[in-house]
């Protein structure tokens, strides 16, 4: 490495190698890193190709230096501002409600209504004759 780079700098980099692990990114002439498939963008990424292209210029932040192997750990995702949290459509449990794994309810008690709905039904059946 004849530049020295140092964590937390944001640069400028092209990508020059895509694999399904992550990407590689050229700082310079002489100098590549990689940017894992977790630090490709905030979420879950299953296919890197959708978001990167060999010869795309990125900006990356570098994350880590390894002096002694000459790899650089890079981040895509930590240059860009992670994405606002959305409201959950899913309404929320009351704090004072209790979970099936407490009660003792749930399945159990679907499970005994079950029969006396079959009970009913067949009760029903009868009265039909």
């Amino acid at each position: 490495m004849t530049t020295k780079y140092e964590p937390g700098t944001v640069l400028t980099g092209k990508v020059t190698g895509i694999q399904p692990y992550g990407a590689f990114v050229a700082l310079d002439d002489q100098t590549q890193g990689l940017v894992h498939i977790s630090e490709i963008k905030h979420g879950f990424v299953k296919d890197i190709h959708e978001f990167l292209s060999v010869g795309d210029e990125v900006n990356v932040k570098v994350l880590e230096v390894n002096a002694e192997s000459g790899k650089i750990s890079l981040s895509i995702k930590a240059t860009e501002e992670p994405p606002a949290k959305q409201k959950s459509t899913k309404p929320s449990k009351p704090a004072n409600a209790s979970t099936t794994e407490t009660s003792g309810e749930g399945f159990n008690t679907l499970k005994d209504k079950l029969q006396e709905w079959i009970k009913q039904s067949d009760n029903k059946d009868l009265l039909k004759k």
